[in-house]
């Protein structure tokens, strides 16, 4: 047994004694970068204005004016309710006016002669103003027979039927104004200074992940909320061809007019572990290329490149790709220079 085990120790030796050929690497070198900064956050596309448009009087539905999906403008007739019967009345009405006016142009005359007293006079005034204002009011009565939308927009699908019978507040259809169009969404209190009116900020969102949408920051509350501390934000983003719209989820970055230098390097050229973030950087030993496994510290990831914050410096060389054939100390020929991407 002594002699199988001192056995075992000389080739263990042997093999650590064993020159090995260099292994070929690609290597990446430290470059400092500018990296725009930007402040992540989740949110909700709303519309400009979006509302439910409603009967505002009771009414059948003898006219519908509109079509789902239509562009309208503010004041156009969506729908138009039956007024026979008011309208019946309405003539009721202007025939009482035109005899209470005949009435008080008579009072007047004979009040001007002294014929009449004060009183006579008044009560024939108050009558020719109870007449018009009756008939003003049927008017305005009729005229909310009808359905206008309350501003330029998009409406949604029809909700109602020729023949329908609506009762004020009965749903007519959805109309948003979709252009231009809202993010809004929150951030922890610490950034409130970091924001202001008129600041970039920049959106995806699922429907269209390979496009990124632009606006301004144009409102944030003026308080924080007590039980998130987040501070609500509002930016306003232009929408001519439509493709935002109200209720999206939208990931949404807040640009910082201020960059920041860093160092980077791929991504490929961490190993990252529960202990610890490292790299191999390749160093000389006389005239022999060899790794050194680094342990380092990352920051941010962007497009394919990782921020190093401590543990390189600028100008290291460090294998880019192929690190789980590599030990520390093991002798490496440099095949290639892998590029850093572009930010």
């Amino acid at each position: 047994m002594y002699g199988l085990h001192m056995s075992k120790m000389g080739q263990m030796a042997a093999m650590r004694e064993r020159t090995f050929p260099p292994v070929s690497v690609s290597v990446a070198k430290v470059k400092s970068a500018s990296w725009r900064q930007s402040l992540f956050a989740v949110g909700s596309v709303v519309a400009e204005q979006g509302v439910e448009v409603t009967a505002s009087l009771p009414g059948t539905v003898i006219d519908i004016k509109f079509n789902s999906g239509e562009e309208v403008k503010r004041g156009k007739l969506l729908v138009q309710m039956d007024v026979g019967v008011d309208l019946a009345q309405l003539d009721g009405l202007i025939a009482s006016k035109e005899l209470r006016d005949l009435q008080f142009r008579r009072a007047k005359k004979l009040f001007d002669e002294r014929q009449i007293s004060q009183s006579d006079f008044d009560v024939a005034r108050a009558a020719l103003d109870e007449a018009d204002a009756e008939m003003a009011a049927k008017k305005e009565y009729i005229a909310r027979k009808r359905v206008y939308a309350p501003f330029d927009g998009t409406l949604g699908i029809r909700m109602i039927d020729l023949g329908d019978h609506l009762e004020p507040g009965d749903p007519v259809v959805p109309l948003q104004m979709l252009d231009p169009i809202h993010v809004d969404y929150a951030l922890p209190e610490q950034f409130l200074r970091q924001l202001e009116i008129g600041q970039a900020i920049e959106i995806e969102v699922p429907a269209y992940p390979d496009q990124r949408f632009f606006g301004v920051v144009t409102a944030f509350d003026p308080g924080i909320d007590p039980n998130t501390r987040n501070i609500k934000i509002r930016a306003t983003i232009q929408n001519p061809f439509r493709r935002l719209r109200p209720g999206m989820f939208a990931e949404v970055w807040t640009i910082n007019p201020t960059n920041k230098t860093v160092l980077s390097l791929p991504e490929t050229s961490v190993t990252y572990s529960p202990f610890g973030d490292t790299v191999f950087l390749v160093v000389d030993e006389g005239n022999i290329a060899v790794v050194e496994r680094r342990q380092v510290h990352v920051g941010e990831i962007r497009d394919g490149n990782v921020e190093i914050t401590t543990g390189l410096v600028l100008g290291d060389h460090v294998v880019a790709v192929g690190q789980n054939k590599l030990r520390n100390g093991m002798p490496v020929r440099i095949a290639e220079i892998a590029p850093v991407r572009p930010d």
